[in-house]
């Protein structure tokens, strides 16, 4: 983990951090084709999107899925994108924040938490019908393939144990 001068001066001798834990494989490395097709896929889902709407969603499948590596890089994404600490503080409890969000945002949040927890079995129509008043079409489309590469992101951060804490903003540029 990366301590800053800040943190650095806030926890001298008082707190002792757990180690890092880590990576379970470098996947990206073992299997490069996968990864080109999965940036391919996460380049084409997020285009002509609003890169600050597009974080948000990131953020959220990331909180659920509880991939700790992915959070790092869209929280800091988010940031370098214009959004704000109040609104990501937020963001786990949005739905008693709504006021933070537009209903173009809540929409796409709400349409996020659907297809992300798959196991309730289905997307809600009025779930369904909410995003797409909120987008055109093309969008839409655009939209549900960001959420599904995050889910698939955060799988592989996941099961390979990706570590947080080393992403710089912008890292991997999309």
């Amino acid at each position: 983990m990366t301590i800053n001068a800040e943190d650095s001066a806030r926890t001298a001798d008082t707190t002792h951090y757990a180690p890092e834990e880590p990576a379970r494989m470098a996947w990206h490395s073992l299997a490069p084709e996968v990864y080109k097709a999965m940036f391919q896929l996460e380049l084409a889902s997020r285009k002509d999107l609003d890169p600050v709407l597009v974080e948000l969603v990131k953020t959220r499948a990331s909180q659920i899925n509880q991939c700790a590596y992915c959070l790092d890089m869209h929280t800091k994404d988010a940031l370098a994108a214009g959004e704000t600490t109040e609104r990501l503080l937020q963001l786990s409890a949005w739905r008693e924040s709504r006021h933070f969000y537009t209903e173009k945002e809540l929409a796409a949040l709400e349409l996020t938490e659907a297809v992300t927890v798959l196991t309730d079995g289905f997307v809600p129509d009025e779930v369904y019908a909410r995003a797409a008043e909120q987008f055109e079409e093309t969008e839409l489309v655009k939209l549900i393939a960001v959420i599904t590469t995050i889910n698939a992101w955060n799988r592989f951060g996941v099961a390979t144990r990706a570590v947080p804490g080393h992403y710089k903003p912008g890292m991997f540029k999309h």
